[in-house]
């Protein structure tokens, strides 16, 4: 682990948000799709199950796509306000046999609101730890998802969408291609 599990998860549970804005179509069709991402990302506290809560939770999309895109001056700006305008207030807490981690609002705090605190919060180490080019743009060319690369050599390029894989076959048939000639 290169960073506090609070922090991985988090950063990880923000690509995969971000990544559902994705020119691939929508990736939170519906209430049922947020339920999902809800439980993969092990949030806990309020969840209401709307459309409203939906709504907020996709609106939060471009304002965290735009971390990877931006200079790290810029990344503060961003960092800063989501938890400005979120009056969050870190504290140390566990629960759910946890072990003590980060929460900076209060766990009936609308899921939108967790979700933007606690990756304000994750970046914010990284920042911290000089670490934000961990935070990249897949590296296969017909994609632009967002990905974190938690290696331990810096390798990782690209995303959780496949785009390892098709890179590898691609690669592998031009050389194939290349041995026939």
């Amino acid at each position: 682990m290169l960073f506090a599990h609070d922090t991985e998860c988090s950063l990880i549970a923000t690509a995969a948000l971000v990544n559902t804005g994705g020119s691939d179509g929508e990736g939170l069709p519906d209430v049922a799709a947020l339920d999902e991402y809800y439980v993969t990302h092990a949030y806990s506290g309020r969840h209401e199950h709307t459309q409203a809560e939906l709504e907020a939770v996709r609106a939060l999309r471009p304002r965290l796509r735009r971390i990877w895109d931006v200079d790290v001056d810029e990344v503060v700006v961003i960092v800063n306000g989501l938890l400005r305008e979120n009056d969050a207030l870190p504290q140390l807490i566990t629960h759910d046999d946890e072990p003590y981690h980060f929460h900076a609002v209060p766990r009936d705090a609308p899921l939108a609101t967790r979700i933007a605190v606690e990756a304000a919060m994750a970046v914010a180490d990284l920042v911290r730890g000089g670490e934000l080019s961990r935070l990249r743009i897949c590296d296969h060319p017909d994609c632009d998802n967002v990905l974190v690369d938690l290696s331990r050599n810096r390798s990782r390029r690209f995303c959780e969408a496949g785009c390892g894989n098709r890179a590898a076959v691609s690669a592998y048939r031009a050389r194939k291609a290349a041995a026939q000639r």
